[in-house]
């Protein structure tokens, strides 16, 4: 597919108009905020198939603890990027990039619209800016890294990542693993500090810098989000969610840092090792859930670039602007 594709002119008098950029809507919110229902209504009345942007989605058999659509919801529209990957096969953001662009551009080829929902800022950003550069980590760093990881902890880590920048670690999230080690490869692998990769990185090209990306974010008010989140915990367990966790943490749940921190995953994993009392599960969930809906919040309104803001729950109000 071309970088840009050719459309009739507005007239419609069957004469080629201008090259217009395709489009790419995107629909963000809060985890519980109501995203899947209004993503689908939408995708349904403008003939739209839809990319998934939630971070844990890629995983065959980690259903119930993601609220991943159902068969049922994924029969109503085309559903991509959900059930991509083994729970032990790791994605990277280089590789959802390069998945979404391409499935974006068969879609658009299909005459179809493409809508991006989810919740997960990491993705989100690979459809405003640079998501990779050319910092190459060998397998043996790499290997060295998750050894040191799994050997000495987090910590540890840190520490090593925060000697090797002594102006600190900007927004690095060093409760995440995963973007631990994956920054402290990058330091150690071109000796750089992380603000010296940072500059190099806004210099690289953006996936959909040839795409007009129209963003709109979903809200609700506090109190309504917890009550939303408790009845979703609770559901979550009525629905299995320990058989689930006991299942795939048998199939290695473990080996894949990101998924098994996950809300709903940790926690339900705590219990299966004897860390967490039955009693309490589902009030940790509920609690750890409410503490990411607040970060959640936050980073959308700092560092989302312009988007619409509405209600959730205002089915009145178009979730796109057309030009």
């Amino acid at each position: 597919m071309s970088r840009e594709i050719l459309r009739l002119a507005p007239e419609g008098k069957g004469v080629l108009g201008r090259l217009v950029k395709p489009i790419l809507h995107v629909l963000t919110g809060p985890t519980a905020v109501g995203k899947t229902e209004r993503a689908l209504r939408w995708a349904e009345a403008e003939g739209a198939e839809i990319l998934s942007c939630d971070s844990l989605l890629f995983y065959r058999g980690m259903d119930i603890g993601t609220a991943k659509p159902t068969a049922a919801e994924r029969a109503r529209v085309p559903h991509h990027l959900i059930d991509t990957n083994a729970v032990t096969d790791a994605m990277d953001i280089a590789r959802y990039a390069a998945e979404a662009r391409r499935l974006a551009e068969q879609i658009a080829g299909r005459g179809r619209g493409v809508l991006v929902t989810g919740g997960s800022g990491f993705y989100l950003k690979s459809f405003f800016g640079p998501v990779v550069d050319d910092v190459k980590v060998t397998p043996d760093l790499r290997a060295s890294v998750v050894g040191r990881y799994e050997s000495r902890g987090l910590a540890a880590l840190v520490m090593e990542l925060r000697s090797l920048n002594p102006d600190g670690l900007g927004e690095l999230d060093t409760d995440n693993p995963i973007r631990v080690m994956r920054a402290l490869e990058r330091c150690v692998a071109t000796g750089q500090t992380m603000a010296a990769l940072r500059a190099n990185f806004l210099r690289q090209p953006a996936p959909f810098a040839d795409w007009e990306v129209r963003l709109t974010c979903l809200t609700r008010p506090a109190d309504e989000l917890k009550i939303r989140i408790e009845a979703r915990v609770e559901g979550m367990v009525r629905a299995g969610l320990v058989e689930e966790v006991r299942r795939l943490k048998a199939e290695g749940l473990e080996r894949n840092p990101s998924a098994a921190r996950a809300i709903g995953y940790r926690e339900t994993l705590a219990l299966l090792g004897g860390n967490l009392a039955a009693a309490n599960l589902i009030a940790e969930i509920g609690k750890n859930t409410w503490a990411l809906v607040r970060k959640q919040r936050t980073w959308f309104r700092t560092q989302l670039p312009e988007h619409r803001v509405i209600a959730a729950g205002d089915l009145g109000v178009r979730l796109f602007e057309k030009n």
